[in-house]
């Protein structure tokens, strides 16, 4: 018997990023007492990496890195190799957690399981943003690619990135599929409005 919860076949669930620099706060101080979750966490905002791909960064490809330091990963969606790059936000998360993991070998999972060796799935990754969700009481429709869409949200916002860099970033075809993925499209149309002249 199907699953009643589970969404229509074709259908889209939009989920949302977190906009709020004092939520992301909330949200690291909750996971400081889990470093692998405030790792996962970190690296998640501070890349555009998909789940699927996030879960897949093993101990080799970052033991070794610096402040600005990269690996190259080949999306699991997309079939593309592509550079992830680390701030210093994603390095200092990452040592920290590793340095509880002193006997890690390079070939292990990242991001490991809490029942086992293998690496978390994005399926147990999407369950543990909901919840780190509801722990601060956001409202919203959180998940794992909320982690991707809130580096792409503050990358705009924030930092004021030019769609054509964040388009590129994304992967994706158009400026508008990007304003789109961010939900910030019609917002910022909103606000020209609001723009004196003279």
């Amino acid at each position: 018997m199907p699953n009643p919860n589970h969404p229509l076949k074709g259908s889209i669930i939009a989920v949302d990023p977190i906009r709020a620099i004092r939520d992301v706060r909330a949200l690291k101080k909750l996971l400081a007492a889990s470093q692998r979750d405030l790792a996962l966490f970190v690296v998640g905002i501070n890349t555009n990496l998909r789940a699927s791909d996030l879960t897949r960064i093993t101990v080799g490809h970052v033991r070794d890195l610096k402040t600005g330091g990269s690996f190259t990963l080949r999306e699991k969606k997309t079939g593309k190799v592509r550079p992830v790059v680390m701030n210093k936000d994603c390095i200092d998360a990452i040592q920290g957690y590793l340095a509880s993991r002193p006997g890690a070998t390079d070939d292990e999972p990242l991001f490991r399981s809490q029942r086992g060796s293998g690496a978390i799935t994005p399926i147990t990754l999407n369950a543990l943003v909901k919840a780190w969700c509801r722990a601060i009481n956001l409202t919203g429709n959180y998940g794992a690619h909320t982690l991707r869409k809130t580096w792409g949200y503050h990358q705009r916002v924030a930092f004021k990135v030019d769609m054509p860099t964040l388009m590129t970033a994304f992967g994706h075809a158009t400026q508008r599929q990007t304003l789109k993925y961010l939900g910030i499209g019609e917002q910022e149309v909103r606000d020209v409005f609001m723009n004196s002249i003279g």
